[in-house]
């Protein structure tokens, strides 16, 4: 052949090349099985695990997985379905509950990181058959209308007047900018809210 090169010498080289690809593939394709199979350890071992959570002054057992929400977990699990979930991107405040007194939005707030701290739902703010002041004025000024929104509503009104007992209208609304009621009964929110603060003055 050409440049010197026996046939026998071509032939030999050709041999080692495609043999040096065959192992370079084998050893590849193990070190990628070594790597899912690492991964499918860490999967297996990142599933559901049982927590405690302090709501309404109970303590409550429920098998989650890391990713749920605290919503979903209050409305699975906890069987606590008062807490709505609306938009699940933190937009509309329909799964506002209190975590320590204040209010938070339930579908931005992962299970496993409440920890200890005391959880209150829509379930929990009445004291036994009494309605508390906001629930009962909300039903007084009509306004629940579809009522998906209300719980949210309830909770983050019922804070404001746990931190600021004589609110204007103004810091009313100020408390609840970021709740969407469709069927705009806002005014008579407000109206409720100012009439729960004189009711709990008197």
């Amino acid at each position: 052949m050409a440049d010197g090169i026996t046939r026998r010498e071509f032939l030999k080289g050709t041999g080692a090349v495609i043999t040096g690809a065959a192992v370079l593939d084998t050893t590849l394709s193990a070190a990628e099985g070594r790597s899912g199979a690492a991964g499918n350890e860490t999967a297996a071992g990142s599933g559901a695990r049982e927590i405690l959570l302090d709501v309404n002054g109970a303590r409550r057992a429920a098998a989650v997985e890391p990713q749920m929400t605290l919503a979903e977990v209050l409305r699975g699990p906890l069987d606590l379905t008062g807490t709505k979930i609306g938009c699940d991107r933190g937009a509309c405040s329909a799964c506002t509950v209190w975590i320590d007194g204040a209010p938070v939005l339930s579908c931005m707030t992962l299970a496993i990181d409440v920890g200890e701290r005391k959880i209150v739902t829509i379930e929990g703010l009445a004291r036994g058959e009494a309605l508390h002041s906001v629930q009962s004025a909300f039903i007084a000024h009509d306004a629940i209308q579809c009522g998906f929104c209300t719980p949210g509503l309830v909770m983050s009104c019922a804070a404001l007047l746990e931190t600021n007992p004589n609110p204007s209208r103004d810091e009313v609304k100020a408390a609840i900018a970021g709740h969407l009621c469709r069927c705009g009964t806002v005014p008579h929110v407000l109206d409720a809210v100012l009439d729960a603060a004189k009711a709990k003055k008197g």
